[in-house]
C-alpha cells in the first residue's frame, strides 16, 4: 500500500493526470521483483 500512496505523491508532483496503466504496470514489475529475489535466494543459498 505505500507504494501506492508514493505514486499518488509523484504524479501529483509532476502533473500526470492519466495513470490508467501506469499503476498496474508498477505493481507487476515489484511482484516480479519479488518474485526473481526469491527465486534467486533459492538459487544461491539452496534450501537450507
Amino acid at each position: 500500500m505505500p507504494n501506492l500512496m508514493l505514486q499518488a505523491v509523484y504524479f501529483g508532483a509532476v502533473g500526470i493526470k492519466n495513470t490508467r496503466y501506469a499503476i498496474s504496470t508498477m505493481l507487476i514489475a515489484d511482484l516480479v521483483g519479488i518474485i526473481t529475489s526469491i527465486l534467486l535466494c533459492y538459487l544461491f543459498f539452496g534450501n537450507a
